[in-house]
C-alpha cells in the first residue's frame, strides 16, 4: 500500500549577498575580504524565528572572469554560515551563479539560466527547499534585483546599503519599475516583510 505524503511549502525572503548581507567591498577574492554588515545576524535570526527559509541568491562572476575560483566562492559561504551562528542564524540555502554570457572560458562563459535576473536560483530552490514562491519576497541592494523579484512575481526590497542608496540617488526617476518597499538595511526590510507577511495572514483569514 502507498502512502501520499503532502509536503507543505513555505515562503522564503531571497538575499543578495554583496551591498546587502555583507560589506560591498568589489570582487571578494579573499575570504579576509568578506564582512557582514552590521545588522545582518539580527535581521536574518528574525527571518530563522518567523518560520519564513532565508535563501541567498548571487551572481559571482568573478569565477568566470578568472578573479577567483569557484572554490573560493564556498570557503566565503562557509565563512559567512560561521559569522550568521555566532549571532544565533543561519541561511536554509545558498544558491549562486559562476556563469557570465560574455567572459572568461567553458565552462563558466556560458548563457546560463541561474544568472540573475533569470530565474535558475529561485527555481531550484523552490524545488530543493519546498518554497513557496508566491508567498515570498526578495531583498538587494540594487535595481535589477527588484526587476529579478517582479519577474518572478514576488515583492522587491531594495536597501540602502551597498550600491542602494546611489541607484535611489541617480536613477529612480529613471526606474519603471519601482521597489516595493525602499529600506534602510537588512534588518528594516525584513521587518517591513515580517509586518507585512502578518498583515496578509490576517487577511487570508477572514
Amino acid at each position: 500500500m502507498e502512502v501520499s505524503i503532502t509536503r507543505s511549502l513555505r515562503p522564503a525572503i531571497f538575499l543578495d549577498r554583496d551591498g546587502t548581507v555583507s560589506e560591498e567591498v568589489g570582487y571578494v577574492n579573499h575570504v579576509s575580504r568578506f564582512r557582514l554588515l552590521p545588522r545582518t545576524a539580527a535581521a536574518i535570526r528574525q527571518i530563522n524565528q518567523s518560520g519564513l527559509l532565508a535563501v541567498l541568491v548571487t551572481n559571482q562572476a568573478g569565477v568566470a572572469r578568472g578573479y577567483f575560483k569557484e572554490s573560493l566562492v564556498r570557503q566565503v559561504h562557509q565563512r559567512l554560515q560561521e559569522l550568521l551562528a555566532a549571532g544565533g542564524a543561519r541561511l536554509d540555502g545558498i544558491y549562486y551563479c559562476p556563469h557570465h554570457p560574455r567572459a572568461g572560458k567553458p565552462p563558466y562563459r556560458l548563457e546560463c539560466n541561474c544568472r540573475k535576473p533569470k530565474p535558475g536560483m529561485i527555481e531550484a530552490a523552490s524545488r530543493d527547499l519546498d518554497i513557496d514562491v508566491s508567498r515570498s519576497f526578495m531583498v538587494g541592494d540594487k535595481h535589477s534585483d527588484i526587476i529579478f523579484a517582479h519577474s518572478v512575481g514576488v515583492p522587491g526590497v531594495l536597501v540602502k546599503t551597498g550600491y542602494g542608496l546611489g541607484e535611489i540617488e541617480q536613477w529612480s526617476a529613471d526606474w519603471s519599475d519601482e521597489p516595493d518597499k525602499i529600506a534602510l538595511d537588512l534588518l528594516d526590510a525584513v521587518e517591513w516583510i515580517l509586518d507585512r507577511q502578518e498583515s496578509d495572514d490576517r487577511s487570508d483569514d477572514r
